[in-house]
């Protein structure tokens, strides 16, 4: 029992202040977080220390410090721009997938499952075949088809509300099409456009540096005050439709504002890194089983998503050395099984609820 005047902290939360106001912080996902964040810093010391010339780990940290180093070139010119393109495109990817599945309420959704980055794909090597390759223009392609194909996914599964079901199944009935539609303008373009467009379509860090970081990392800068408020408008959504419209929760509204997020993000991720499947459907469930909330954690899902891929992209260079294998090859080796493994407990859940 309370006494007037007096608020009840939830459990396994603390209270945060800052000036007049106060936030709270569940203490797990917190831990969490700083054990995933040392976790990536690990990462990415062995990452810039491991290539075809293995450098220090002493000198790695000199020129991440901006000290004279003589491997500076090696370290900050070759291996840290791709890595950067990894790490924001592994964090876009795991938002987007938090925000994906938090709407469809459904661990099976993620962007490139409903059809998002296969929009983005599909827009991508489109302009390619017509000869439109610039780096600098290309994340802004992607950016439009991605939202065309979710747009498309949204109108057909909207049946006076979102049933996650349906949103699922539209969504991987346009990704088939989309991803037909793709092979169609590969199969029309000039031989070296196509070659180029089948690395891209596999997701590899080959090649990319500041020019897809940059634009990724102004746009993740941008949307700070929106994924804040995501932050936020995700709690809602724990509860049912009935309870958050009894509250006052504009269902619709906050459905479509987290689904555009997950939309933009994972669109602008594919135009830098290409298509890399099911970092998006792995991150937001690892990082949720790590922290066990009710919600999937942003920071978390952010995380994971940025240490999946560099993890994938350093095995990816050194695992069949001196051959490199596209990092959307090992995301692929490792999501696939698990999405197999997600269908086939979500059936045998459903059979015995029934």
């Amino acid at each position: 029992m309370t006494t007037p005047g007096t608020s009840v902290r939830p459990t396994g939360f603390s209270v945060l202040r800052a000036g007049r106001g106060s936030f709270l912080l569940h203490r797990r996902a917190t831990l969490v977080a700083t054990a995933l964040g040392a976790v990536l810093a690990v990462t990415v010391i062995a990452y810039l220390c491991v290539g075809e010339s293995f450098v220090s780990p002493a000198q790695v940290v000199r020129v991440l410090a901006g000290q004279p180093s003589p491997d500076e070139f090696v370290v900050g010119t070759l291996r840290m721009p791709r890595l950067a393109v990894g790490l924001l495109a592994g964090a876009a990817f795991g938002l987007a997938g938090a925000f994906v599945q938090t709407v469809a309420r459904n661990p099976l959704a993620s962007p490139d499952v409903i059809g998002v980055t296969h929009g983005a794909g599909a827009a991508t090597v489109a302009m390619m075949t017509f000869g439109v390759t610039a780096h600098t223009t290309l994340p802004y392609v992607a950016i439009l088809g991605g939202m065309a194909a979710a747009t498309l996914v949204y109108v057909f599964a909207w049946r006076r509300g979102l049933l996650a079901g349906r949103f699922v199944l539209i969504g991987i009935g346009i990704s088939v099409a989309l991803g037909s539609l793709t092979h169609l303008f590969v199969t029309k373009g000039d031989y070296l456009v196509a070659q180029q467009a089948r690395v891209w379509l596999t997701g590899s860090l080959n090649g990319r540096g500041y020019d897809q970081a940059v634009p990724l990392a102004l746009l993740m800068l941008v949307l700070i005050p929106a994924l804040l408020w995501a932050a936020r408008a995700q709690r809602t959504m724990s509860f049912d439709d009935d309870t958050a419209t009894a509250l006052g929760v504009r269902l619709g509204r906050v459905r479509l504002g987290l689904i555009a997020l997950g939309v933009v993000l994972a669109s602008v991720a594919t135009g830098a890194a290409g298509p890399v499947d099911f970092v998006a459907l792995l991150a937001p469930q690892i990082a949720r089983r790590l922290t066990r909330t009710a919600q999937i954690p942003l920071v978390g899902s952010a995380l994971t998503g940025a240490l999946i891929m560099a993890l994938a992209d350093l095995l990816a260079r050194k695992l069949f050395s001196p051959i490199e294998l596209p990092v959307g090859v090992l995301t692929a080796a490792v999501g696939a099984p698990y999405l197999m493994w997600l269908i086939v407990r979500t059936r045998s859940r459903s059979g015995g609820a029934a």
